[in-house]
């Protein structure tokens, strides 16, 4: 089993859809694949059409009251799993830090599930805060959306900081440049000059309407777009993610 977070400090940056296109992509060849929607927001959970409400909450789960494995849920598509969000995480900071070991919770909840999926997604939500360091103390690889502008690389500067400071290993971590403007000259540049301080994969994800349309479909954009520029475009990010995966 593999974790992987999915996280940037700013929101707005195509987060959640990469973590949708990516668990189905990776469901789609075999993976058995679960994604846990950590974002209050609840964005995974409406696009795989799953009521976002948990009983006892998020503080249920931290505490063992509820077992991880029984909030799980299936979706319209064999081997994906998601562990839905609901409006009870936006307290999770608050109840991780009644732990003694408040940055490790999210591992040790995960642990038992060890044989059964091959990859575990945490779909995570934006800012620092103690659910930002669980995952990222949890996952084996942390995928980073960037958009190419210099706010977006800012907190990429940001997160590497952080994770410095916390003694976290930032190695872990691989950018990407999502929402991409092909028509702006900054875009342009900035993905011809990649920063060096991290690892950046190739592929990017462009800015495009059939990933708004995920909201409407409800679906991966795979599913109802496969051959649009967006779909090839996650497909490709997959088997590039995917490859230094193994």
């Amino acid at each position: 089993m593999r974790i992987v977070s999915f996280y940037n400090v700013k929101g707005g940056i195509g987060k959640t859809a990469t973590t949708v296109n990516l668990a189905y992509l990776a469901t789609y060849e075999g993976a058995r694949t679960l994604v846990w929607d950590l974002d209050p927001q609840g964005a995974a959970s409406f696009y795989f059409r799953i009521k976002p409400k948990i009983k006892k909450g998020g503080k249920g789960l931290l505490t063992g009251k509820k077992a991880l494995e029984d909030v799980i849920k299936g979706t319209d598509y064999t081997r994906l799993d998601l562990v839905p969000s609901d409006f009870s995480y936006r307290n999770l900071d608050l109840e991780l830090d009644d732990f003694k070991k408040p940055g490790t919770r999210l591992r040790k909840l995960l642990k038992p599930l060890d044989k059964e999926y091959d990859f575990i997604f945490l779909d995570c939500p934006p800012g620092i805060s103690l659910v930002s360091e669980n995952a990222l103390v949890a996952a084996d690889t942390v995928i980073v959306p960037t958009i190419p502008t210099t706010l977006s690389l800012r907190t990429l500067d940001q997160l590497l900081d952080f994770c410095i400071k916390m003694n976290l290993d930032h190695s872990k971590i691989m950018a990407f440049f999502s929402m991409v403007d092909n028509r702006k000259k900054l875009h342009k540049q900035i993905i011809e000059n990649p920063p060096q301080n991290v690892r950046v994969l190739k592929t990017w994800i462009p800015y495009a309407s059939d990933v708004e349309q995920m909201g409407v479909y409800r679906q991966p954009v795979a599913v109802f777009a496969g051959n649009s520029r967006a779909g090839k475009a996650y497909q490709a990010l997959w088997n590039e993610i995917n490859a230094r995966l193994r």
